[in-house]
């Protein structure tokens, strides 16, 4: 395990108590969550809060302007608002592991993020990410043409699009030399050509406001194209996303399950005496402890340890078992309230609906253990 040392020397600033800021959110949000889920509309309002209170710009470095915030602040901050609203706390990872993973780049590879990081702090922007359903082999169209390029793509599950300020997204090259070749980049969710689609009429998470994306023929510069890479293979970009996104993102996860949880025990010790619920009650505890215990082993990893990959097997392998200990904790706590779970108005059915999206992440399970496998066995990664 290798222990990073920062290569750029922090400003001193007051602590901000990011937890206290989180639990402030999470008690207003909790009154709009049913009402978001039920008319499957934006959770614009949590959106605000989260502004007013600085949580766009809390990663960002201070020397940049922002929070100067530490990653296991915002992840249990995110598990704060996953207890009282499951689609605020996602929508609010996909923009903060974008910030987190630039930040990281900046401090410890002296990566060309400062920009972007600065307007974070500096407009209080949003940016909105479409990389988990592009993942390696990403999607859509770019041609070349005079000083860039021009994007047609689809990008589904854009989570946050309609508080949007930047898309940060790729789109595949056929380079004459190198063969399919993705680029990476930012895009305005105002430019000519963009358009949010009304998509997003699903199972739960139903205030993520996770609408399409259409691009069309939609010009970027080649100055703003950030990275190329091959199509379809692991990169070194991957490995940082794997390290650092996914502790942010399950942290929303662990959250919705520990307010079920929450809720279950509640309504529990107001039954009468039954011989099997410390049975019900004692699964429960196992799962959501699983759940916890992986998920604070994703965080430590993201904190401590350089991005590759064995780094990203032991991150992913932490998704898998952190999802599943929280849809497990889900479960059994519809069992331990009984019957009472079926109500919407006690939020456990809605905890149960968006617990589900915990399975959906790259990379999903058996993606992931055919990855694990391959690496444990010595076999090339993208084979």
């Amino acid at each position: 395990m290798t222990v990073l040392a920062d290569s750029r020397t922090k400003t001193d600033t007051r602590e901000t108590d990011w937890l206290a800021r989180a639990d402030h959110v999470a008690v207003e949000i909790a009154r709009q969550a049913g009402r978001h889920d039920a008319d499957e509309s934006f959770v614009a309002d949590a959106y605000r809060l989260l502004k007013d209170e600085d949580f766009f710009k809390a990663l960002v470095p201070a020397e940049l302007g922002g929070g100067g915030a530490e990653l296991t602040e915002i992840c249990h901050a995110i598990r704060r608002l996953g207890a009282s609203c499951g689609s605020t706390a996602l929508a609010f990872s996909m923009h903060t592991h974008l910030v987190a993973a630039a930040a990281w780049r900046w401090r410890n590879q002296n990566a060309p993020t400062d920009g972007l990081l600065k307007r974070v702090a500096a407009e209080n922007l949003v940016l909105v990410s479409s990389g988990g359903s592009d993942w390696l082999k990403s999607a859509g169209d770019a041609v070349k043409t005079e000083g860039g390029f021009l994007i047609t793509a689809r990008k589904i599950f854009s989570s946050g699009c309609p508080a949007g300020d930047l898309l940060m997204t790729s789109a595949v090259y056929d380079d004459p030399d190198a063969g399919p070749t993705v680029l990476h980049f930012a895009v305005s969710l105002k430019a000519e050509g963009v358009r949010i689609l009304d998509t997003w009429h699903v199972m739960g998470m139903r205030g993520t406001g996770s609408h399409d994306i259409e691009l069309k023929q939609v010009f970027v510069p080649d100055a703003a194209v950030s990275g190329r890479r091959p199509q379809g293979k692991w990169h070194p970009l991957f490995h940082i996303i794997s390290m650092i996104a996914f502790p942010l993102i399950y942290s929303a996860y662990v959250g919705v399950a520990e307010g079920a949880r929450a809720r279950a025990l509640e309504i529990a010790r107001k039954k009468p005496e039954d011989g099997h619920l410390p049975y019900l009650v004692g699964e429960m505890e196992n799962a959501f402890a699983s759940a916890t215990m992986a998920l604070d082993q994703m965080i430590h990893i993201a904190e401590t340890e350089m991005p590759g990959a064995e780094t990203t097997s032991r991150a992913m392998i932490g998704r898998t078992l952190a999802g599943q200990g929280a849809i497990r904790t889900v479960e059994r706590a519809m069992e331990v309230a009984g019957g009472a779970s079926f109500y919407r108005d006690v939020g456990l059915e809605r905890a149960f609906r968006d617990i589900q999206g915990a399975r959906f992440h790259p990379l999903q399970e058996k993606p992931q253990l055919r990855y694990a496998g391959r690496l444990a066995l010595g076999l090339d990664i993208d084979g």
